[in-house]
């Protein structure tokens, strides 16, 4: 059954090295930081986590002093130094992110705890996309560096009780200990909650409800990966230990707040005859480019763009019911009939490249860079859960899951965490 349990986590000393709310100290996720935004944080704040959680290399680097390396010695400093302080008693801790998106206010809601590691999709824990190797390589390198999670998995779990949802907001009435603006101007704000009752609350509505990783696929399981390599090396305890257990952010997916917005697709080889070879299974409509490609093919399961130059792109409408031979719970996502029906079965597309912005994707193919984009409607978040529970994957980037967490919020390191 799924265990999410309070810990002791590593908050920064915000009055003593913030000029403001702690906000030049945090940082967005690593794997969407550009060269230039790294550089631009370092510059922030000679603590912004960026140094811990995605430092820079520099020629010169070995297996002795590396990226890893300096990761280690900074958390060991400021900890030291007291820029990073440990809270005293163990909670977990309300994260709220308030945001606009296509000018409607929303609020994303959730807490912050460790949640027992399980093999995925053999208990309660269940992924949804596939992943890929090397981005585990690297987390697991820091994580053996720095015996901590620096970063949170962000994770769903379906409560229409609420009663967790109820104590968050309740929670966001009072003032926060830190509060800080992301770049996209969404705020993000955190609460301790360490009294007793919050925390029976939370625990007890989380017990065996099935949690599903949301963004942070290869972080759960390089915390698998860490914890066989504890084990072979220390050997089992009989007794639970820091490295059973993961940092997540959890929210309840029948709140309102959650955002999933969908990642478009770039090609570099078409067939001279592929509208022909879609026409085989879908409705075809010249559109013109003033017309809004995301808004014409908005709200239609099945219904796709695709641009290959010029000045018109088409709407796909598939006419068949999803794709036969593929399971149940992934046969009628778009998704799926982009990549096993359009790329696979009928264009015989092997190479994709993702991109999220529209006027990229045309231009990208306008350029010559790439041959075509092809533009879908997000997954949802029960399509998600189904997939899930099914034991199954979407392809790789089915899902952004937005806002994103800001990293630094609070730090679980595991000599510290019980």
């Amino acid at each position: 059954m799924a265990e999410a349990i309070p810990f002791r986590g590593i908050l920064f000393n915000v009055p003593k090295v913030s000029r403001s709310s702690g906000e030049e100290l945090l940082a967005p996720p690593y794997d969407i930081i550009t060269p230039e935004y790294q550089q631009e944080l370092y510059e922030k704040s000679p603590y912004n986590i960026v140094r811990i959680d995605f430092g820079k290399k520099n020629p010169g680097d070995d297996g002795q002093e590396n990226r890893y390396s300096r990761a280690k010695a900074s958390l060991e400093r400021w900890l030291k130094d007291e820029v990073l302080v440990t809270s005293s008693t163990p909670g977990f801790y309300a994260y709220e992110v308030a945001y606009t998106m296509q000018g409607k206010s929303l609020t994303l809601r959730g807490f912050l705890g460790l949640v027992k590691l399980e093999a995925l999709g053999k208990g309660n824990i269940h992924p949804h996309e596939y992943t890929h190797s090397k981005p585990k390589k690297d987390r697991l390198d820091l994580m053996r560096y720095c015996e901590a999670n620096i970063s949170p998995i962000f994770s769903l779990y379906n409560s229409p009780e609420k009663k967790t949802s109820t104590l968050l907001e309740e929670k966001a009435g009072t003032k926060p200990y830190i509060a800080a603006r992301d770049n996209g101007g969404a705020v993000h704000s955190l609460w301790k909650i360490e009294e007793t009752e919050a925390v029976k609350t939370i625990t007890a509505e989380l017990a065996g409800k099935a949690i599903f990783i949301a963004d942070g696929h290869h972080r759960y399981e390089t915390a698998l990966e860490y914890q066989r390599e504890m084990r072979k090396k220390a050997g089992s305890s009989g007794r639970p230990v820091p490295y059973d257990y993961v940092l997540m952010f959890l929210a309840n997916m029948a709140d309102e707040g959650l955002t999933i917005l969908p990642t478009y697709r770039l090609v570099k080889d078409l067939p001279e005859d592929a509208l022909d070879q879609l026409s085989a299974d879908f409705d075809l409509e010249k559109m013109t480019m003033s017309d809004d490609i995301p808004a014409a093919i908005a709200g239609r399961r099945d219904v796709y763009g695709f641009y290959a130059g010029g000045d018109v792109w088409y709407r796909l409408s598939y006419r068949g019911e999803g794709i036969h031979g593929v399971p149940p719970a992934l046969k009628d996502l778009d998704v799926t009939v982009l990549h096993d029906l359009i790329f696979k079965q009928l264009l015989d597309i092997e190479t994709v490249s993702y991109e999220m912005d529209v006027q990229k994707c045309l231009q990208a193919v306008r350029s010559g860079e790439f041959k075509a984009a092809f533009f879908l409607n997000p997954t949802g978040v029960y399509d998600v859960e189904r997939v899930a529970l099914a034991a199954l994957r979407m392809p790789p980037k089915s899902t952004y899951f937005y806002p994103k967490l800001m990293t630094g919020m609070v730090l679980n390191i595991f000599k510290y965490a019980f």
